[in-house]
């Protein structure tokens, strides 16, 4: 079979299985590239090459998979963010575009030039790897209680010091229940995406979502309580005038504002995403 024969057929195909799927070009793209280890540009420049049968049997599980609904970043076992290229897998939650707007505001804040950062439950270390990136002299600490979380990002950042040529040195990765392992006064930020989604909410059967970890998204007390744990752990661990920076459901802003103040927060600020909705805080510590 030639190469564009099957991206027509494998477009055909994910429409049917995932009703009219917008990416389905895309996504069969995306996998004959992966399997034949080629950029995207060489199916287009040879759409006659005739595929080898091992390239097929290769191919064919993916694309099932594909029309089972499984995310393509598992399929392809990377992700991009903040313009690093991830591992990520069934272990870790699928880096988002949402995440990086956090990224964007928190490296503007007026931070000392030599800052200690908090990473917490950094899953494939995604936040935690932009944030070295784009600051090569704050320490950043990345953790997370899950042992197999922590394994991923391990890899991302061994990964991360080879590509930009960075000590290990300037970052920690540990496994951590939030901030119970940190002393007094530690962090000028403490950053993290948790687990804030309802354990009933109809969204977890639906998307990307019903193929990630439930321990990285889903937490009681209406999805609230890990994020109560951060704060109160915050309290403790942050440094006067340091930062804060959570990311949340678009219907938890209220009412994690209202939790930051009664713990004496300032500055408190609930920005949106591109979309206009309600994404993360940030909030200074007096």
């Amino acid at each position: 079979m030639r190469i564009d024969e099957l991206i027509a057929e494998s477009v055909a195909v994910i429409d049917t299985a995932l009703s009219g799927e917008s990416t389905a070009r895309l996504d069969a793209e995306l996998l004959l590239s992966h399997v034949l280890k080629k950029q995207r540009s060489y199916l287009y420049a040879y759409p006659e090459v005739l595929l080898k049968p091992e390239h097929l049997a290769e191919f064919y599980p993916l694309l099932q998979q594909r029309c089972d609904g499984q995310p393509m970043a598992y399929l392809l076992g990377e992700k991009e963010f903040w313009s690093l290229s991830l591992s990520v897998d069934k272990r870790v939650l699928i880096p988002r575009p949402e995440t990086e707007e956090m990224v964007e505001q928190v490296l503007d804040l007026p931070l000392p030039p030599q800052s200690v950062v908090a990473d917490l439950g950094t899953g494939s270390g995604a936040i935690a790897l932009a944030l070295a990136k784009e600051k090569p002299h704050w320490f950043v600490v990345a953790s997370d209680f899950s042992a197999q979380a922590v394994e991923v990002a391990k890899q991302n950042s061994q990964q991360h010091q080879e590509n930009n040529n960075q000590s290990a040195e300037q970052f920690l990765l540990l496994r951590a229940d939030w901030l119970s392992a940190f002393a007094e006064n530690s962090f000028d930020l403490i950053v993290s995406n948790p687990p804030y989604i309802d354990a009933l909410d109809a969204h977890l059967k639906h998307g990307d979502v019903q193929f990630e970890p439930l321990s990285a998204l889903v937490s009681p007390n209406a999805g609230l309580a890990d994020i109560e744990k951060i704060v109160a752990g915050a309290d403790t661990c942050l440094k006067a005038g340091g930062y804060l920076a959570i990311e949340h459901g678009y219907d938890q802003g209220e009412r994690i504002v209202a939790l930051l103040d009664r713990h004496g927060y300032q500055d408190i600020v609930d920005n949106h995403d591109l979309a206009g909705m309600p994404r993360f805080v940030i909030a200074g510590k007096k």
